[in-house]
């Protein structure tokens, strides 16, 4: 299997943004990408997206983003697992080129979420949940996340309050990130005095809707541009079920823990090598479940680590380090790219006042569902 280089990134600002259409989001970011790399136009696009269809109006988003981009008569496709969809996309990518069937291949992660009203993005985002066993009795994604959220509550008798430290460490971050769309700090009081979305889950233990995209090259051969490469040493999807009411345990992320276990043993690495760890703080509770199932602490213990202060950029093991879901936003389809993005940049030792100490290697984990579609990477600075 060929070795797989990170070449190229781009970004665009997560915003509200009304005068971009999607594929002018997701273009933008991927002639950044292009530029970046300055190697061309590569062999394959692959595309991370989950509603295009729904909230857009536009299938075969793959191909109009060849088009888009002039990018003809090479293969393009777009990948759908909810808001994992990004990191699958990366995946679909890595194993072309892995494989040796591409030299070189663009990524993006596209999401434009404001051109519909709210209801009709909550129930797209709903369409992530199983319809007939979920969905179809009203229960929205949020609705979902908090029925977890209470559930942790009781069996480890934590109180909401105790969440608001991943929230607080995530806004301090995102202070520093001008590509972020929450970089206002927060205090434990706003967090507590926040209106109830879907109890125990207030605003400010959730992602913000938002428009955004981001874009990786990725390549067999590194490139001489300056900075340090960036190789990709692990890749793990992995599957539970669709449902809450058939997992074994519903505040265990089984598939978050396989994925993390697999990337592990592929790299031949532990928890403790990981210097950084961009996880899918969607929900405050997916914060918590994501560093129990990955092995930064024991089943219960992760609002523990938030409060600790371990979770900070400079501490144990930094998490949301340019604000993650929660402030940098979570534009859904394109949020597995910018966690790959910036871990690149910490890998690079150029993300700014908020570099990780321990920049050797860094750990993305990106989940699709609630819980169900879980896609873990783990980077490495050469």
């Amino acid at each position: 299997m060929n070795k797989v280089f990170i070449v190229g990134i781009g970004q665009t600002p997560v915003s509200e943004s009304w005068d971009k259409s999607l594929k002018e989001l997701a273009g933008d970011a991927g002639l950044m990408a292009i530029e970046d790399a300055g190697i061309g136009y590569p062999d394959g696009l692959f595309v991370g997206n989950m509603m295009a269809i729904t909230a857009n109006h536009q299938a075969q988003f793959g191909t109009l983003m060849a088009d888009w981009l002039g990018f003809h008569h090479k293969p393009a496709l777009a990948v759908e697992t909810a808001c994992s969809s990004g990191s699958s996309a990366f995946r679909m990518a890595l194993m072309a080129i892995a494989s040796g069937e591409m030299e070189t291949a663009l990524v993006i992660g596209a999401e434009k979420m404001t051109d519909s009203p709210g209801s009709e993005i909550t129930a797209s985002l709903a369409t992530a949940a199983d319809a007939e066993l979920e969905a179809d009795f009203g229960l929205s994604f949020v609705g979902l996340n908090a029925l977890l959220m209470r559930r942790y509550m009781h069996e480890y008798g934590w109180k909401h309050e105790d969440f608001s430290d991943f929230s607080i460490n995530a806004h301090a971050n995102a202070a520093h990130n001008p590509n972020a769309r929450f970089r206002n700090p927060i205090t434990r009081d706003s967090f507590t005095r926040s209106p109830m979305i879907s109890d125990p889950i207030n605003l400010l233990d959730a992602s913000p809707v938002s428009d955004g995209a981001a874009a990786i090259i990725l390549s067999s051969r590194p490139i001489q541009n300056g900075r340090k490469p960036v190789s990709v040493v692990a890749s793990a999807s992995m599957t539970d079920t669709l449902s809450l009411q058939h997992r074994e345990k519903a505040v265990h992320l089984k598939a978050a823990e396989a994925s993390a276990k697999t990337a592990y043993a592929q790299a031949g690495l532990s928890p403790s090598d990981i210097g950084l760890f961009e996880y899918h703080d969607a929900f405050s509770i997916m914060s918590a479940l994501s560093l129990e199932a990955a092995g930064f602490c024991a089943p219960g213990e992760g609002p523990r680590l938030a409060k600790e202060g371990k979770i900070k950029f400079n501490s144990d093991i930094p998490v949301a380090t340019m604000g993650g879901l929660k402030a940098r936003g979570h534009p859904v389809g394109a949020t597995g790219v910018y966690q790959l993005v910036e871990a690149t940049l910490q890998l690079q030792g150029l993300a700014g006042p908020t570099q990780v100490k321990r920049n050797r290697y860094a750990m993305t984990q990106n989940i699709g569902g609630s819980g169900s579609n879980i896609v873990t990477h783990i980077l490495q600075s050469e």
